[in-house]
């Protein structure tokens, strides 16, 4: 026999115990056990993550479907409802309905989430001028909006562009600047002193104003009484009145 192999296991363990023997090394472990060992739990994990993000996702579009036949029972309900939420917007969005910008009614705006009485005015005032928005960055510094406001909004908005002139919803008693005459323009314009109202008539037969910057440029007017004629002036396109003085 072998002298390594003398002594039987039970006396072995018992010099090893008593510091006599050296313990003998741990079995190696093969490479492929050691890799599967920490590769099973990394991709019982994997498995469980997967799982669990297919189940979540699976969930939340069960709910968007749910949502969004909830809401389309609502609106066929009341054709007018107002929406709560950026996720009632994206839903009605989904379903087809659209807010036509530079067409939009009061009804229509209020629709909107979070929007105020006070913009929905500016807003209707500016159409009624023939002002027109030619997309969400103008929507957004026109209302001083935060950027995120107009993303959720922005399913629904439609922006068209109409060409010149007023919209078709401006009110008739909105003032034509290219077109009223002398007398309308002083009694329905009182904010016009008879310097500037001459000047518009003067400037006004050089070429017809295009909007209102282009006539606050033009006459050179002050921020307050560009305010003052927002909703009340309208830019039509055609002959003007009868009365006006030649150009100089």
């Amino acid at each position: 026999m072998a002298r390594g192999h003398w002594l039987d296991p039970l006396a072995r363990s018992l010099l090893v115990a008593t510091g006599q023997l050296p313990a003998p090394p741990p079995p190696e472990k093969p490479v492929e056990a050691l890799v599967d060992s920490l590769a099973e739990p990394a991709a019982s994990a994997a498995h469980s993550n997967t799982h669990d993000n297919g189940d979540e996702n699976a969930s939340q579009n069960e709910n968007d479907h749910l949502e969004r036949d909830l809401l389309e029972l609502k609106l066929r309900q009341n054709p007018g409802l107002r929406f709560q939420s950026a996720a009632e917007v994206r839903h009605a969005a989904a379903l087809g309905w659209r807010l036509d910008v530079n067409r939009a009614t009061a009804a229509d705006w209020q629709r909107l989430p979070g929007i105020s009485a006070s913009q929905v005015d500016l807003l209707l005032r500016l159409q009624r001028g023939g002002v027109q928005l030619s997309g969400p960055d103008d929507l957004q510094l026109l209302l001083e909006l935060p950027a995120d406001q107009v993303a959720s909004w922005q399913p629904l908005l439609l922006f068209r562009w109409y060409g010149e002139g007023a919209p078709a919803t401006a009110r008739p008693l909105a003032v034509d600047l290219n077109r009223a005459a002398a007398g309308e323009l002083q009694r329905q314009l009182p904010q016009l002193d008879d310097v500037r109202r001459q000047r518009l008539l003067r400037e006004r037969q050089r070429s017809p104003y295009r909007d209102l910057a282009d006539l606050q440029e033009r006459l050179q007017l002050p921020p307050a009484l560009v305010e003052e004629l927002i909703g009340k002036v309208r830019f039509g396109q055609g002959p003007a009145g009868p009365d006006l003085p030649r150009p100089a």
